[in-house]
């Protein structure tokens, strides 16, 4: 584990913390985009929830647990309890890597029609020891992308269609940099940080599908 990162999975959420402020960029419905944050927080809510209010379903919870803002805030009907975890280092950098994973709505980019938004079902949370440009973080968001569609293709993971499934209808994800570490230019899979974020996302994601596939047989 990265020193001072805190990683707390738990049935109402999980949520990762750093004592500093981490350089993020993220699909996140609360703070998404590029910020500064202390915390990621994702949020557990049922299937059928409207979600009218995401930003104050998350600042009750955050009250709650005494999370200080700044923080970035996703919601999921994942089961939480369940997120698993992937670590890799190579090259000075160290990525950890925390997914929610549930498969209920399965879609395949580029083929699948649209469809209403509906809390995530894929939330991968990156954290990395690195000092990243703000192009290496969108390089980062684009290798956890394209590892997250390796991983189900892997897991033979198809979208209801009769194709393959690369996600589902409404995933999020969060890269965040503590800032410390090496310098990154680059972020893509081929680059030495790109690499590393791969192999932290590729383990936390194929422990996250195998377990959903063992509780969904």
């Amino acid at each position: 584990m990265i020193p001072g990162l805190s990683v707390e999975i738990g049935r109402e959420a999980v949520v990762v913390r750093w004592p500093l402020l981490l350089r993020v960029l993220s699909s996140a419905v609360v703070g998404g985009g590029l910020a500064e944050a202390r915390a990621v927080i994702n949020l557990h809510v049922p299937k059928d929830d409207p979600c009218v209010d995401p930003p104050g379903m998350i600042e009750t919870f955050a009250r709650r647990a005494a999370v200080h803002e700044p923080y970035v805030g996703l919601l999921t009907s994942a089961w939480t309890e369940h997120a698993t975890v992937g670590e890799a280092a190579g090259f000075g950098f160290h990525a950890v890597a925390v997914a929610t994973v549930g498969l209920s709505n399965r879609i395949a980019a580029g083929r699948s029609a649209a469809r209403p938004w509906v809390p995530s079902t894929i939330n991968t949370i990156v954290v990395v020891e690195a000092d990243p440009e703000p192009a290496a973080l969108v390089n980062a968001v684009i290798t956890a992308t394209e590892v997250k569609a390796l991983a189900l293709m892997e897991a033979s993971i198809g979208d209801g269609d009769g194709g393959p499934a690369t996600g589902t209808s409404t995933d999020a994800v969060v890269i965040a940099a503590t800032g410390r570490g090496p310098r990154a230019r680059f972020g893509g899979p081929a680059s030495e940080l790109g690499w590393v974020i791969g192999r932290a996302v590729r383990e936390a994601l194929a422990d996250g599908i195998r377990g959903w596939k063992e509780r969904n047989p």
